[in-house]
């Protein structure tokens, strides 16, 4: 080392001749030494530029990131006369770029744990990047050639068709837009990832797309197996309510099928009569053909309420609905001695829903009512099933007791599952309705009344409000 500028002199506060033992004198960065040392030799025994990073002490004590950068001069000869060397402090980018390494590790992280990667796209050209956590959810080699067939290819073909036009028809109209689709992936294993790309402009204006990919597979399994689990839990609240139902069940069919065999026995006699009375026996043939009818439709009845069958949203009279439920329940309510009134509104609009689980929801609050007045004894046993609409859009049905009512404090533990005040309660009933009408896109709630009893009602959409992906 012959000569250096003030600059260094300066930094380092050492003079030329410690300058030229840099590298046992702690100049140099002792972890860096071993490095670059290989790389200086090489250079100086071929003749070749060097070019690398290290950390070089400054007066204070301080290790500063430097560039060094190394060139020979030649003479005429072509033999290296001397080496000319450069530093350049490049501290700050070093910490610039050690901090985005660590800001890239973080986000990569978190991509991983929320299994979400981020991409842009250029729909004119179809340019795309796709972070890694984007290739690993679509199960794509990072080396391999992202083209649209590729994408596409691991796209379920069912979903594909709607997943190709949700993604024109926003590129159409240079709008955000979000889709969730299933993958099929070589292993025929089924992933359900969400994405959602925002719009937005370039330097040059061109339309591109900023967005994030989630795979919701676990939530999507979740939420079917949470399905099938409330599906159950309401078969089963549906079947525990028949035992309290047997009586009236046998009242509703005893009385046609009793009506039948009398018909028929009076029918025969009349045949049999001399001469045979063929008008009368005429009559009592349509007296057993009606109650017999009759018998049919309790027991159809009887059969959908209790039927674990998939659920498939109709439009539903919630008027009918009703007065099939209290037709069942009438001769048990009546050996309560409760006595029911219903008002029902005119020309109700119907509601898009499952009959039986609407139908499950009236019964389980009819019951409740019920039970809620077995204690009176100073008053009328009074329910009123009462049908309204409500607000746009919207039907309402209410049940009003007159019974012990509940306390105040009590109000929001009602719907829990497993929450009951009955001793042979399971206190699944109005958690499971509370279920079912949340899954018809409504509400189900609890009023103390300004008398004695309490009401319980719930309100859901009508066939003509607006629809949702909301499935019943």
């Amino acid at each position: 080392m012959e000569d250096v500028n003030s600059q260094i002199i300066e930094y380092c506060g050492l003079p030329l001749e410690a300058m030229k033992h840099w590298g046992s004198n702690g100049i140099v960065h002792t972890e860096d030494v071993p490095r670059i040392v290989p790389v200086f030799t090489h250079a100086i025994t071929t003749g070749v530029p060097y070019d690398f990073e290290a950390r070089i002490r400054r007066f204070d004590g301080i290790y500063r990131w430097f560039q060094v950068r190394g060139r020979p001069l030649r003479d005429v000869d072509g033999r290296i006369a001397r080496w000319y060397v450069l530093l350049t402090d490049i501290h700050e980018l070093k910490r610039a770029q050690e901090e985005l390494r660590r800001e890239h590790a973080f986000l990569a992280t978190v991509q991983q744990l929320s299994a979400t990667g981020g991409f842009y796209w250029w729909p004119a050209t179809g340019k795309v990047f796709w972070s890694e956590q984007v290739y690993r959810i679509f199960e794509i080699d990072p080396a391999v050639p992202l083209t649209t067939e590729l994408r596409q290819s691991r796209i379920h073909p069912d979903d594909l068709p709607a997943h190709r036009e949700t993604v024109e028809r926003a590129i159409r109209e240079a709008r955000d837009f979000e889709y969730e689709v299933r993958l099929l992936l070589p292993d025929n294993s089924v992933k359900y990832v969400n994405a959602l790309a925002q719009a937005t402009r370039d330097a040059e204006g061109n339309l591109f797309y900023v967005g994030a990919v989630q795979d919701v597979t676990q939530r999507r399994l979740s939420d079917f197996a949470l399905n099938k689990v409330r599906s159950e839990l309401a078969h089963i609240a549906r079947v525990t309510t028949l035992s309290a139902l047997t009586a009236s069940i046998a009242h509703e069919v005893n009385q046609p099928l009793s009506g039948v065999v009398t018909n028929a026995s009076t029918c025969l006699r009349m045949l049999g009569a001399d001469p045979p009375n063929i008008a009368g026996a005429r009559e009592t043939a349509r007296r057993t053909i009606r109650d017999g009818n009759r018998a049919a439709e309790v027991v159809t009845r009887l059969r959908a309420l209790y039927s674990g069958r998939e659920t498939k949203p109709e439009p539903v009279d919630l008027n009918e609905a009703a007065r099939e439920v209290i037709s069942l329940s009438l001769s048990e309510l009546q050996r309560h001695g409760v006595v029911v009134r219903t008002e029902f509104a005119d020309h109700l609009a119907p509601v898009m829903g499952d009959r039986v689980q609407l139908q499950q929801v009236v019964l389980n609050l009819l019951r409740n009512a019920s039970d809620a007045m077995s204690t009176v004894d100073d008053r009328p046993r009074e329910l009123l099933v009462k049908t309204e609409p409500h607000e746009r859009d919207a039907v309402r049905l209410s049940v009003r007791d007159a019974g012990v009512g509940f306390e105040p404090e009590a109000a929001d533990k009602l719907f829990g599952a497993f929450y009951t005040t009955k001793p042979e309660g399971m206190g699944m009933g109005l958690s499971v309705s509370r279920s079912i009408i949340e899954r018809h896109r409504g509400r189900l709630w609890a009023a103390r009344n300004a008398g004695p009893g309490a009401t319980f009602a719930f309100v859901v959409p009508s066939g003509n409000a607006p629809r949702s992906d909301t499935k019943v």
